[in-house]
Protein backbone atom coordinates (compact mmCIF):
# COMPACT_ATOMS: atom_id res chain seq x y z
CA UNK A 1 0.00 0.00 0.00
CA UNK A 2 1.29 3.36 -0.92
CA UNK A 3 0.26 6.72 0.58
CA UNK A 4 0.79 9.98 -1.29
CA UNK A 5 1.30 12.63 1.00
CA UNK A 6 0.25 15.07 -1.44
CA UNK A 7 -1.29 18.29 0.37
CA UNK A 8 2.00 18.00 3.33
CA UNK A 9 4.50 18.28 0.28
CA UNK A 10 2.44 21.54 -1.27
CA UNK A 11 2.63 22.84 2.12
CA UNK A 12 6.16 22.22 2.91
CA UNK A 13 6.69 23.56 -0.80
CA UNK A 14 4.28 26.59 -0.06
CA UNK A 15 7.10 27.37 2.88
CA UNK A 16 10.24 26.88 0.85
CA UNK A 17 9.12 29.15 -1.58
CA UNK A 18 8.10 31.82 0.72
CA UNK A 19 11.10 32.12 3.21
CA UNK A 20 15.04 31.35 3.35
CA UNK A 21 15.15 28.48 5.98
CA UNK A 22 12.36 26.55 6.54
CA UNK A 23 12.06 23.48 9.43
CA UNK A 24 10.37 20.77 8.82
CA UNK A 25 9.61 18.66 12.51
CA UNK A 26 7.46 16.37 13.82
CA UNK A 27 7.68 12.78 16.18
CA UNK A 28 10.42 10.46 15.09
CA UNK A 29 9.54 7.75 12.37
CA UNK A 30 6.33 10.12 11.60
CA UNK A 31 7.74 10.03 7.51
CA UNK A 32 9.88 13.37 7.86
CA UNK A 33 13.21 12.21 5.94
CA UNK A 34 10.43 10.26 3.19
CA UNK A 35 8.82 13.43 2.40
CA UNK A 36 11.98 15.40 2.58
CA UNK A 37 13.85 13.32 -0.11
CA UNK A 38 10.72 13.72 -2.27
CA UNK A 39 10.97 16.98 -2.31
CA UNK A 40 14.74 17.05 -2.86
CA UNK A 41 14.46 14.62 -5.80
CA UNK A 42 12.60 16.86 -7.63
CA UNK A 43 14.52 19.84 -7.59
CA UNK A 44 18.20 17.71 -7.31
CA UNK A 45 18.57 19.15 -3.99
CA UNK A 46 21.74 18.49 -1.87
CA UNK A 47 21.29 16.34 0.67
CA UNK A 48 23.01 16.13 4.71
CA UNK A 49 22.32 13.44 7.07
CA UNK A 50 23.57 14.27 9.87
CA UNK A 51 22.95 10.64 11.59
CA UNK A 52 25.92 9.71 8.22
CA UNK A 53 29.50 9.86 9.52
CA UNK A 54 29.99 11.52 5.85
CA UNK A 55 27.83 14.56 6.14
CA UNK A 56 29.02 15.12 9.85
CA UNK A 57 32.83 15.31 8.34
CA UNK A 58 31.29 17.73 5.69
CA UNK A 59 29.60 20.04 8.23
CA UNK A 60 32.13 20.38 9.96
CA UNK A 61 32.81 23.67 8.31
CA UNK A 62 29.87 24.59 7.39
CA UNK A 63 30.07 27.99 5.97
CA UNK A 64 33.18 26.12 3.78
CA UNK A 65 30.23 23.56 2.73
CA UNK A 66 27.10 25.47 2.66
CA UNK A 67 28.35 28.83 1.50
CA UNK A 68 29.17 27.47 -2.20
CA UNK A 69 25.74 25.61 -2.92
CA UNK A 70 22.86 26.82 -4.65
CA UNK A 71 19.13 25.90 -5.06
CA UNK A 72 17.70 23.87 -2.49
CA UNK A 73 19.96 22.68 0.61
CA UNK A 74 18.51 19.36 2.80
CA UNK A 75 19.50 19.18 6.37
CA UNK A 76 18.61 16.07 8.30
CA UNK A 77 18.57 15.18 11.93
CA UNK A 78 19.83 19.26 12.22
CA UNK A 79 19.18 19.08 16.34
CA UNK A 80 22.45 17.34 16.15
CA UNK A 81 24.14 20.09 15.00
CA UNK A 82 22.91 23.06 16.82
CA UNK A 83 25.30 25.19 16.13
CA UNK A 84 23.93 25.53 11.94
CA UNK A 85 21.10 27.66 12.81
CA UNK A 86 23.84 31.07 12.91
CA UNK A 87 25.04 30.22 10.19
CA UNK A 88 22.15 29.77 8.39
CA UNK A 89 21.22 33.39 9.40
CA UNK A 90 24.39 34.76 7.85
CA UNK A 91 23.36 32.36 4.74
CA UNK A 92 19.75 33.66 4.54
CA UNK A 93 20.78 37.06 4.60
CA UNK A 94 22.83 37.29 1.29
CA UNK A 95 21.81 39.24 -1.63
CA UNK A 96 20.88 37.98 -3.86
CA UNK A 97 19.50 35.18 -1.96
CA UNK A 98 21.93 32.17 -3.22
CA UNK A 99 20.31 29.10 -1.51
CA UNK A 100 17.37 27.53 0.36
CA UNK A 101 17.52 25.61 3.51
CA UNK A 102 14.98 22.69 3.96
CA UNK A 103 16.31 21.43 7.84
CA UNK A 104 14.53 18.61 9.21
CA UNK A 105 14.74 17.80 13.17
CA UNK A 106 12.26 15.72 15.88
CA UNK A 107 10.27 17.73 17.77
CA UNK A 108 12.52 19.46 20.56
CA UNK A 109 11.65 22.30 22.41
CA UNK A 110 15.52 23.38 22.31
CA UNK A 111 15.05 23.28 18.50
CA UNK A 112 12.50 25.67 17.82
CA UNK A 113 13.51 28.26 20.33
CA UNK A 114 16.59 28.44 18.28
CA UNK A 115 15.50 28.52 15.18
CA UNK A 116 13.03 31.41 16.48
CA UNK A 117 15.84 33.47 18.18
CA UNK A 118 18.94 32.77 15.31
CA UNK A 119 16.52 33.30 12.19
CA UNK A 120 13.36 35.40 13.32
CA UNK A 121 11.82 37.16 10.32
CA UNK A 122 14.02 34.39 7.87
CA UNK A 123 12.15 30.86 8.78
CA UNK A 124 8.98 28.78 8.86
CA UNK A 125 8.16 26.01 11.13
CA UNK A 126 5.52 23.15 9.19
CA UNK A 127 4.97 20.95 11.59
CA UNK A 128 3.86 17.67 10.25
CA UNK A 129 2.61 13.95 12.08
CA UNK A 130 2.34 10.47 10.62
CA UNK A 131 -0.59 9.88 8.23
CA UNK A 132 -4.40 10.89 8.84
CA UNK A 133 -7.24 10.11 7.22
CA UNK A 134 -7.46 12.09 3.78
CA UNK A 135 -4.30 10.38 3.40
CA UNK A 136 -4.72 7.22 4.31
CA UNK A 137 -8.35 7.11 2.41
CA UNK A 138 -11.94 6.59 4.26
CA UNK A 139 -11.75 2.56 3.38
CA UNK A 140 -9.09 2.52 5.67
CA UNK A 141 -10.09 4.33 8.92
CA UNK A 142 -10.60 1.16 11.21
CA UNK A 143 -7.30 0.58 10.27
CA UNK A 144 -5.77 3.88 10.79
CA UNK A 145 -7.96 4.41 13.76
CA UNK A 146 -6.68 0.83 15.67
CA UNK A 147 -3.49 1.12 14.49
CA UNK A 148 -2.12 4.65 14.48
CA UNK A 149 -0.71 7.27 12.64
CA UNK A 150 3.36 6.16 12.07
CA UNK A 151 3.65 5.09 8.59
CA UNK A 152 5.54 1.97 10.07
CA UNK A 153 2.50 0.55 11.88
CA UNK A 154 0.06 2.15 9.68
CA UNK A 155 1.41 -0.47 7.04
CA UNK A 156 2.68 -3.16 8.79
CA UNK A 157 1.84 -6.71 7.34
CA UNK A 158 -0.30 -7.55 10.38
CA UNK A 159 -1.94 -6.18 13.84
CA UNK A 160 1.06 -8.30 15.79
CA UNK A 161 3.62 -6.42 13.57
CA UNK A 162 1.92 -3.16 14.35
CA UNK A 163 2.04 -3.39 18.02
CA UNK A 164 5.74 -4.90 17.82
CA UNK A 165 6.19 -1.83 16.38
CA UNK A 166 4.70 0.64 18.58
CA UNK A 167 6.30 -1.58 21.20
CA UNK A 168 9.72 -1.16 20.28
CA UNK A 169 9.00 2.95 19.86
CA UNK A 170 8.15 3.42 23.08
CA UNK A 171 10.91 1.96 24.50
CA UNK A 172 13.31 3.54 22.00
CA UNK A 173 11.47 7.14 23.16
CA UNK A 174 11.96 6.79 26.64
CA UNK A 175 15.38 5.19 26.55
CA UNK A 176 17.31 7.26 23.66
CA UNK A 177 15.42 10.32 22.08
CA UNK A 178 14.48 11.60 25.72
CA UNK A 179 18.26 12.46 26.08
CA UNK A 180 18.21 14.27 23.19
CA UNK A 181 15.66 17.06 24.79
CA UNK A 182 18.71 17.74 27.73
CA UNK A 183 16.48 16.58 30.28
CA UNK A 184 17.38 13.18 33.01
CA UNK A 185 14.62 11.59 33.43
CA UNK A 186 14.06 7.62 34.54
CA UNK A 187 12.58 6.19 31.70
CA UNK A 188 10.46 4.04 34.32
CA UNK A 189 8.75 7.16 35.75
CA UNK A 190 8.01 8.56 32.54
CA UNK A 191 6.37 5.54 31.59
CA UNK A 192 4.35 4.78 34.06
CA UNK A 193 3.14 8.96 33.33
CA UNK A 194 2.19 7.68 30.15
CA UNK A 195 0.49 5.15 31.12
CA UNK A 196 -1.84 6.80 33.63
CA UNK A 197 -2.27 9.77 30.95
CA UNK A 198 -3.60 6.66 28.38
CA UNK A 199 -5.66 5.83 31.27
CA UNK A 200 -7.05 9.79 31.90
CA UNK A 201 -7.23 9.95 28.17
CA UNK A 202 -10.20 12.28 27.34
CA UNK A 203 -10.28 13.53 30.51
CA UNK A 204 -10.45 16.92 32.71
CA UNK A 205 -6.46 17.16 33.62
CA UNK A 206 -5.75 16.69 37.83
CA UNK A 207 -2.66 17.51 38.49
CA UNK A 208 -3.00 16.52 42.62
CA UNK A 209 -4.62 13.32 41.44
CA UNK A 210 -2.31 12.17 39.01
CA UNK A 211 0.72 13.48 41.12
CA UNK A 212 -0.52 11.43 44.33
CA UNK A 213 -0.94 7.97 42.45
CA UNK A 214 2.65 8.80 41.18
CA UNK A 215 4.33 9.67 44.24
CA UNK A 216 5.46 12.84 43.09
CA UNK A 217 4.87 16.70 43.11
CA UNK A 218 2.08 18.22 41.10
CA UNK A 219 5.06 20.47 39.63
CA UNK A 220 7.10 18.02 38.30
CA UNK A 221 3.93 15.95 37.03
CA UNK A 222 3.20 18.88 35.08
CA UNK A 223 6.81 19.38 33.57
CA UNK A 224 6.90 15.80 32.73
CA UNK A 225 3.54 16.58 30.95
CA UNK A 226 5.13 19.16 29.43
CA UNK A 227 7.59 17.43 28.02
CA UNK A 228 5.57 14.85 26.39
CA UNK A 229 3.59 17.43 25.01
CA UNK A 230 6.71 19.25 23.63
CA UNK A 231 7.65 15.67 21.85
CA UNK A 232 4.47 15.72 20.27
CA UNK A 233 3.47 12.72 22.01
CA UNK A 234 0.53 14.28 23.88
CA UNK A 235 -1.79 17.24 23.39
CA UNK A 236 -3.28 19.41 26.16
CA UNK A 237 -6.46 20.62 24.62
CA UNK A 238 -7.02 24.41 25.93
CA UNK A 239 -10.60 25.37 27.40
CA UNK A 240 -12.83 27.98 26.04
CA UNK A 241 -13.98 30.49 28.69
CA UNK A 242 -15.69 33.58 28.04
CA UNK A 243 -17.96 36.04 30.24
CA UNK A 244 -20.53 33.74 30.85
CA UNK A 245 -23.04 33.61 33.90
CA UNK A 246 -22.22 30.28 34.57
CA UNK A 247 -19.25 28.61 36.51
CA UNK A 248 -16.96 27.42 33.58
CA UNK A 249 -13.67 24.83 33.88
CA UNK A 250 -10.63 26.59 32.90
CA UNK A 251 -8.17 23.24 32.93
CA UNK A 252 -7.17 21.37 29.91
CA UNK A 253 -8.15 17.91 28.77
CA UNK A 254 -5.88 15.57 28.23
CA UNK A 255 -5.15 13.63 24.83
CA UNK A 256 -2.37 10.49 23.31
CA UNK A 257 -2.01 12.20 19.76
CA UNK A 258 -1.74 8.62 18.83
CA UNK A 259 -4.19 6.42 18.43
CA UNK A 260 -1.89 2.92 18.55
CA UNK A 261 0.38 4.24 21.38
CA UNK A 262 -2.70 4.69 23.50
CA UNK A 263 -3.98 1.42 22.74
CA UNK A 264 -0.60 -0.52 23.54
CA UNK A 265 -0.57 1.51 26.87
CA UNK A 266 -3.79 0.39 27.77
CA UNK A 267 -2.94 -3.46 26.50
CA UNK A 268 -5.58 -3.69 24.27
CA UNK A 269 -5.22 -6.90 22.18
CA UNK A 270 -7.23 -6.34 19.40
CA UNK A 271 -9.35 -4.36 17.17
CA UNK A 272 -12.47 -7.08 18.28
CA UNK A 273 -10.87 -6.39 22.28
CA UNK A 274 -11.35 -2.79 21.67
CA UNK A 275 -14.85 -2.76 20.56
CA UNK A 276 -15.76 -4.10 24.31
CA UNK A 277 -13.19 -2.09 26.15
CA UNK A 278 -14.74 0.67 28.44
CA UNK A 279 -12.24 3.36 26.62
CA UNK A 280 -14.06 2.80 23.04
CA UNK A 281 -16.07 6.27 23.50
CA UNK A 282 -12.61 7.47 24.58
CA UNK A 283 -10.53 6.38 21.53
CA UNK A 284 -12.85 7.48 19.15
CA UNK A 285 -13.34 10.78 20.80
CA UNK A 286 -9.15 11.18 20.49
CA UNK A 287 -8.84 10.02 17.19
CA UNK A 288 -11.45 12.24 15.80
CA UNK A 289 -10.51 15.15 17.66
CA UNK A 290 -6.79 14.67 16.60
CA UNK A 291 -7.84 14.70 12.60
CA UNK A 292 -9.59 17.37 13.37
CA UNK A 293 -7.09 19.76 15.31
CA UNK A 294 -4.45 18.99 12.84
CA UNK A 295 -6.20 20.13 9.50
CA UNK A 296 -7.61 22.92 11.81
CA UNK A 297 -4.69 24.59 14.00
CA UNK A 298 -4.23 24.11 17.31
CA UNK A 299 -4.59 27.95 17.97
CA UNK A 300 -7.98 28.13 16.64
CA UNK A 301 -9.53 24.49 18.86
CA UNK A 302 -10.73 24.32 21.99
CA UNK A 303 -12.98 22.61 24.37
CA UNK A 304 -15.86 23.92 26.63
CA UNK A 305 -17.63 22.98 29.52
CA UNK A 306 -19.42 24.14 32.55
CA UNK A 307 -19.13 22.95 36.38
CA UNK A 308 -23.00 21.94 35.84
CA UNK A 309 -21.94 19.33 33.62
CA UNK A 310 -22.32 20.96 29.62
CA UNK A 311 -19.73 20.52 27.52
CA UNK A 312 -18.57 20.69 24.01
CA UNK A 313 -16.09 18.79 22.89
CA UNK A 314 -14.48 20.77 20.45
CA UNK A 315 -14.90 24.47 19.55
CA UNK A 316 -13.70 25.33 16.19
CA UNK A 317 -12.79 28.98 14.94
CA UNK A 318 -12.72 28.84 11.20
CA UNK A 319 -14.02 31.71 8.89
CA UNK A 320 -14.64 34.26 11.31
CA UNK A 321 -17.27 32.03 12.74
CA UNK A 322 -17.53 29.48 15.70
CA UNK A 323 -18.30 25.61 15.12
CA UNK A 324 -19.53 23.07 17.30
CA UNK A 325 -18.02 19.32 17.24
CA UNK A 326 -19.64 16.75 18.90
CA UNK A 327 -17.71 13.03 19.20
CA UNK A 328 -20.22 10.24 19.77
CA UNK A 329 -19.30 6.53 19.83
CA UNK A 330 -23.15 5.34 18.78
CA UNK A 331 -24.98 4.13 15.85
CA UNK A 332 -27.23 6.98 15.72
CA UNK A 333 -26.94 9.86 17.86
CA UNK A 334 -29.25 12.37 18.69
CA UNK A 335 -29.69 15.92 20.28
CA UNK A 336 -28.63 16.26 23.62
CA UNK A 337 -29.57 18.94 26.34
CA UNK A 338 -25.86 19.82 26.45
CA UNK A 339 -25.70 20.65 22.70
CA UNK A 340 -28.80 22.96 22.94
CA UNK A 341 -26.77 24.42 25.85
CA UNK A 342 -24.24 24.87 23.69
CA UNK A 343 -25.64 26.24 20.97
CA UNK A 344 -27.82 29.05 22.73
CA UNK A 345 -24.21 29.89 25.21
CA UNK A 346 -21.43 30.35 22.12
CA UNK A 347 -23.37 31.36 19.29
CA UNK A 348 -22.78 28.45 17.35
CA UNK A 349 -23.36 28.77 13.57
CA UNK A 350 -23.55 24.76 12.91
CA UNK A 351 -23.17 22.06 15.09
CA UNK A 352 -21.56 18.73 13.72
CA UNK A 353 -21.65 15.38 15.62
CA UNK A 354 -19.20 13.23 14.35
CA UNK A 355 -19.60 9.27 14.55
CA UNK A 356 -18.39 6.38 13.04
CA UNK A 357 -21.28 5.60 10.60
CA UNK A 358 -21.71 5.93 7.09
CA UNK A 359 -24.64 8.16 6.53
CA UNK A 360 -25.39 11.96 6.97
CA UNK A 361 -28.52 13.22 8.66
CA UNK A 362 -30.25 16.60 10.22
CA UNK A 363 -31.04 16.94 13.88
CA UNK A 364 -32.44 20.55 13.05
CA UNK A 365 -31.36 23.21 10.93
CA UNK A 366 -27.89 23.73 12.65
CA UNK A 367 -27.23 20.74 13.75
CA UNK A 368 -25.76 17.55 11.26
CA UNK A 369 -24.94 13.83 12.22
CA UNK A 370 -21.67 12.92 9.94
CA UNK A 371 -19.17 10.74 9.32
CA UNK A 372 -15.21 12.01 10.15
CA UNK A 373 -14.60 11.79 6.59
CA UNK A 374 -16.90 14.26 5.44
CA UNK A 375 -15.66 17.16 8.67
CA UNK A 376 -13.73 18.60 5.80
CA UNK A 377 -16.86 19.80 3.23
CA UNK A 378 -18.45 20.69 6.32
CA UNK A 379 -15.84 23.22 8.55
CA UNK A 380 -14.02 25.76 6.04
CA UNK A 381 -10.80 24.87 7.18
CA UNK A 382 -7.47 26.16 5.57
CA UNK A 383 -4.94 24.24 4.11
CA UNK A 384 -1.84 25.44 6.03
CA UNK A 385 -2.54 25.43 9.50
CA UNK A 386 0.70 23.32 10.33
CA UNK A 387 2.51 25.87 9.15
CA UNK A 388 3.94 29.14 11.38
CA UNK A 389 6.13 31.97 10.75
CA UNK A 390 9.18 32.31 13.35
CA UNK A 391 7.37 35.67 14.58
CA UNK A 392 4.47 33.72 15.00
CA UNK A 393 6.46 31.57 17.39
CA UNK A 394 7.77 34.00 19.01
CA UNK A 395 4.25 35.62 19.58
CA UNK A 396 3.03 32.25 20.86
CA UNK A 397 5.81 32.34 23.54
CA UNK A 398 5.45 36.23 24.25
CA UNK A 399 1.35 36.20 25.40
CA UNK A 400 0.70 32.81 26.14
CA UNK A 401 -2.65 33.05 26.34
CA UNK A 402 -4.93 32.56 29.56
CA UNK A 403 -7.06 29.55 27.66
CA UNK A 404 -10.35 30.38 26.23
CA UNK A 405 -9.57 34.38 25.19
CA UNK A 406 -10.65 35.05 22.27
CA UNK A 407 -7.84 35.66 19.32
CA UNK A 408 -8.15 39.02 19.35
CA UNK A 409 -7.25 39.70 23.02
CA UNK A 410 -4.44 36.85 22.74
CA UNK A 411 -2.51 38.91 20.11
CA UNK A 412 -3.20 42.42 21.76
CA UNK A 413 -3.12 41.36 25.71
CA UNK A 414 -4.98 44.49 27.24
CA UNK A 415 -7.83 45.04 24.79
CA UNK A 416 -11.13 43.95 24.75
CA UNK A 417 -12.71 41.21 22.19
CA UNK A 418 -15.41 43.18 19.73
CA UNK A 419 -18.89 41.73 20.13
CA UNK A 420 -21.74 41.65 18.24
CA UNK A 421 -24.39 39.86 17.08
CA UNK A 422 -25.72 36.68 18.35
CA UNK A 423 -22.49 35.82 19.10
CA UNK A 424 -21.73 38.69 21.54
CA UNK A 425 -21.57 37.06 25.10
CA UNK A 426 -23.54 38.55 27.91
CA UNK A 427 -22.13 40.26 30.64
CA UNK A 428 -23.63 39.02 34.41
CA UNK A 429 -26.07 41.60 36.03
CA UNK A 430 -24.34 42.86 39.26
CA UNK A 431 -26.47 41.53 42.20
CA UNK A 432 -27.55 44.33 44.74
CA UNK A 433 -27.04 43.49 48.34
CA UNK A 434 -29.11 44.74 50.58
CA UNK A 435 -28.28 44.53 53.78
CA UNK A 436 -26.07 46.60 56.36
CA UNK A 437 -27.40 50.22 57.38
CA UNK A 438 -29.96 50.50 54.64
CA UNK A 439 -31.80 47.59 55.96
CA UNK A 440 -31.64 49.08 59.72
CA UNK A 441 -32.77 52.55 58.18
CA UNK A 442 -36.24 50.51 56.23
CA UNK A 443 -36.76 48.54 59.61
CA UNK A 444 -36.23 52.14 61.64
CA UNK A 445 -38.91 53.85 59.18
CA UNK A 446 -41.26 50.95 59.71
CA UNK A 447 -41.28 50.70 63.04
CA UNK A 448 -44.26 51.74 65.51
CA UNK A 449 -42.90 53.58 67.71
CA UNK A 450 -41.54 56.05 65.66
CA UNK A 451 -43.26 59.13 65.39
Amino acid sequence: MVVKRVALCERIRGAIRANPVTVLYGPRQCGKTAAARQIAGETGAEYFDLEDPVSQRRLSEPMTALGPLRGLVVIDEVQRQPDLFPVLRVLADRKPLRARFLVLGSASPELLRQGSESLAGRIAFVEMGGFDLSEAGAAALRRLWWRGEFPRSFLARNDADSRAWLENFMRTFLERDIREYGVAIPPAVLRRLWNMLAHHHGQIWNASEVSRSLGESHTTVKRHLDLLTGALMVRQLQPWHENLAKRQVKSCKIYLRDSGLLHALLGIPSFRELEGHPKIGASWEGFAIEEIVRRAGERNCYFWATQSGAELDLLVMAGGQRYGVEVKYSDAPGMTKSMRVAQEDLGLKRLLVVYPGSQSYALNERTMVIPLARIWSELPLGGKAGTRSASAASKKQMYSHTAGEPPERRLRPGLAAPQSGEAATKRPKKRLHRGGAETRRKAKNKSPNRE
